[in-house]
Formats: structure tokens, C-alpha cells, sequence
């Protein structure tokens, strides 16, 4: 049995809080991604067909169609295995996709990542009380 009234507001504030604040560094984060690297994200894989059918439809969207195409080419880029076996991305693009482009993707994921396992661990807590 957990008593979280027991600590001190400052750590309760950050183990509790802290989720949520990286949720919209995050937000902040992909919105950036999405002004000042898609394009160059497209062009590198130009000749990928699953990234140009989904280019031609959230594109049109404005930022938030920006937003989700970004997130589309992180999944994508980061995990390419699937597509590249369903025949949708193309290996050598994937290979030559720019280093810094796919280090700014990387760590779009691992601070995903880190707020589910962050939030998890918070919210096991407070079940556990």
C-alpha cells in the first residue's frame, strides 16, 4: 500500500505533472518537425508509394494534416520493416534517408516512449494507494 498524500507536493507534483509536461514538449516538438523538416522528409522519399498517397491527402489539411503526416513518416521511418516488406517503402530511400532528419525522428519516439512508460508507472501508483 502506497500513501502518495504522504509525500512532499513537490515530488508528488513532478512524478505526477512531469507526463504531462513532457506530452506538450512533445506536441511542441512534432508541430516543429512538421513546419521545418517535412519537406525535406517528403523528398527523401519521393518514390515511396504509402508515404505519397498519404502526402496527397494530409497536406491539404493545414497544420494538423502536417501534424499527422509527420507522425506517419516517423512511424514509418523509424520502423520501416513492415512497409518495406508490404512493398510501400522503398529500401534505398530508407537507407538514404538523411542522418539528422532520422536522429530528429529518433528522439520524437523515445520521448514518446518515455511518457507512456512515465505515465504508467503514475497511474500503477495511484491504483496502488
Amino acid at each position: 500500500m502506497i500513501d502518495i498524500y504522504s509525500w512532499p507536493h513537490e515530488i508528488s507534483l513532478l512524478v505526477f505533472g512531469g507526463p504531462i509536461l513532457l506530452a506538450i514538449i512533445s506536441l511542441a516538438f512534432s508541430l516543429y518537425l512538421s513546419r521545418r523538416h517535412l519537406d525535406a522528409m517528403l523528398e527523401a522519399l519521393k518514390g515511396s508509394r504509402y508515404i505519397a498517397v498519404w502526402a496527397a491527402g494530409l497536406e491539404s489539411l493545414g497544420w494538423f494534416g502536417r501534424f499527422m503526416l509527420t507522425a506517419k513518416v516517423s512511424g514509418m521511418v523509424t520502423w520501416p520493416g513492415p512497409g518495406i516488406r508490404a512493398g510501400e517503402l522503398d529500401s534505398n530511400e530508407i537507407r538514404n534517408f538523411p542522418a539528422h532528419l532520422q536522429r530528429l525522428l529518433t528522439a520524437k519516439n523515445v520521448l514518446n516512449g518515455i511518457i507512456l512508460v512515465w505515465g504508467a508507472v503514475a497511474f500503477v501508483l495511484l491504483k496502488l494507494q
